[in-house]
């Protein structure tokens, strides 16, 4: 017999009686292996937050409701905390609360449904946050002058990562990229964005100062209202801005807007954005050594132009002109008196020699070998005196020609200068002698031994 109703009828033996306890434990046997992991949808009322950190509150649909209890062990991965009228899908099990008999169920995860619930969500999260003070400018910190070493926390698949590569390695030569993995959308992508903020921040009290991260880019490339919701979980806020690391929030395409980005010490519209706030200081610097590379070129251009104008006009001038042609007049003239001299002192010993040779022939033979020997000794000597007159004379000529050179060079323009000496000349050109050519504010040209100096009379002394 099949019916076990009927069957029971015709037992011998009548089945000993289940305790309440034991129908219970049985109905949330089955129950939790029957419905182990159901999704359900419906609008939340009479939502209780407990003092020990569970969530209770109805689910309903308009025509039934069942109880929704999430432990403290499953909420602290919600992304809001939920309110009366929040239209909702939970992810559960379907379990049986013994003592009461009523059956429930527990969830693991809550999203909200629709637009319209998303971004209610969002400004419940906003006003709660921005009460806290945690949007206050005067929190967020600047970016450091020159980054070495950017972290990225973003997936490694997405678009986001190789923008951000892209641009770094194309504007910047001194800072290395360090990716730190995680998935940012989809359930728990919120609490591995927060993690991997919370790893990049134990790397740097670990590591030397020269390894550390220097900024940290938050981000991921645009999405709808969901994709992005990761981003705007109140863990995630709170970690990013107890971040010890500058954080800048890459979140999405120019129009899109999340909590991380009110959160974060700098906001960029789009991750390309974000790398180039951080090469924008690189660039900044090697602009402006550049810049200054320039100006110094055409300042020492400039003054090499200056020296040299100086200088031909220096060497035009009359005086250094003049000098070298009077030395080399006193020069011709010295080797005109030599040859004069010398000329003149051959004549005459060809004079004496003729006159010689006359009387020597009037002579007798003895007396004019006595006399030849004595007109020779005499001529001689004579000889030596006539090489040491003329020796004399040409030292007399020589040093008379130093002194001449001497104070000739003494009295140089360029010898006087040298000696801090100056030449002072008016605005015409006429040079001043006496303080009595000048007056108070007459513009004055004074010529150094290097260079030139253009003045002003503030006032005169006799």
């Amino acid at each position: 017999m099949k019916n076990p109703l009927l069957q029971s009828l015709f037992d011998d033996q009548e089945p000993e009686p289940l305790t309440v306890s034991q129908l219970n434990a049985q109905v949330r046997s089955d129950l939790e292996r029957r419905f182990s992991s159901v999704w359900v949808e419906g609008e939340i009322i009479n939502f209780a937050a407990a003092r020990s950190g569970h969530w209770y509150f109805t689910l309903h649909d308009g025509l039934t409701q069942i109880k929704v209890a999430v432990y403290k062990a499953s909420n602290w991965r919600i992304r809001f905390q939920p309110f009366d009228g929040l239209q909702v899908r939970l992810r559960g099990r379907i379990t049986l609360y013994e003592p009461r008999g009523e059956y429930q169920m527990l969830a693991e995860s809550l999203e909200p449904v629709g637009e319209g619930a998303l971004k209610v969500a969002f400004e419940e999260i906003r006003s709660r946050l921005e009460r806290e003070g945690l949007f206050d400018e005067a929190l967020k910190r600047a970016l450091p002058p020159f980054p070495r070493k950017v972290g990225v926390v973003t997936s490694p698949n997405g678009a986001a990562f190789f923008d951000i590569l892209h641009v770094l390695s194309r504007r910047t030569r001194s800072v290395s990229i360090v990716l730190i993995p995680t998935r940012v959308q989809g359930e728990n992508s919120g609490e591995e964005i927060r993690q991997g903020i919370l790893f990049a921040n134990e790397y740097n009290l670990r590591a030397e100062e020269r390894h550390r991260i220097d900024v940290l880019i938050v981000g991921r490339g645009g999405g709808s209202s969901e994709d992005l919701w990761a981003f705007n979980e109140e863990r995630l806020a709170r970690a990013i801005r107890g971040s010890l690391i500058p954080v800048i929030s890459a979140v999405g395409h120019e129009v899109d807007f999340t909590i991380a980005d009110l959160v974060a010490d700098l906001r960029a519209a789009t991750p390309s954005a974000a790398a180039e706030m951080v090469a924008q200081r690189e660039d900044d610097l090697e602009a402006y050594i550049n810049g200054r590379t320039q100006d110094l070129a055409q300042i020492i251009n400039y003054k090499l132009l200056q020296a040299r104008s100086d200088l031909q006009e220096l060497a035009l001038a009359p005086v250094f002109a003049e000098f070298p042609g009077r030395i080399r007049d006193w020069r011709y003239r010295l080797d005109d008196s030599s040859e004069q001299m010398r000329e003149a002192f051959e004549a005459k010993l060809k004079f004496s020699a003729t006159r010689l040779e006359r009387s020597v022939s009037r002579l007798s033979p003895a007396r004019l070998a006595a006399r030849a020997a004595a007109n020779g000794t005499r001529l001689a000597v004579l000889g030596q005196r006539q090489s040491a007159a003329i020796k004399r004379v040409i030292g007399r000529k020589e040093e008379g020609i130093k002194v001449g050179m001497a104070s000739l060079d003494a009295l140089s323009p360029l010898s006087v200068l040298g000696r801090g000496f100056s030449i002072t000349e008016n605005e015409r050109g006429d040079i001043l002698r006496d303080a009595k050519q000048v007056k108070k504010g007459d513009q004055l040209k004074i010529r150094l031994a290097n260079g030139k100096l253009k003045t002003e009379v503030l006032e005169t002394e006799e």
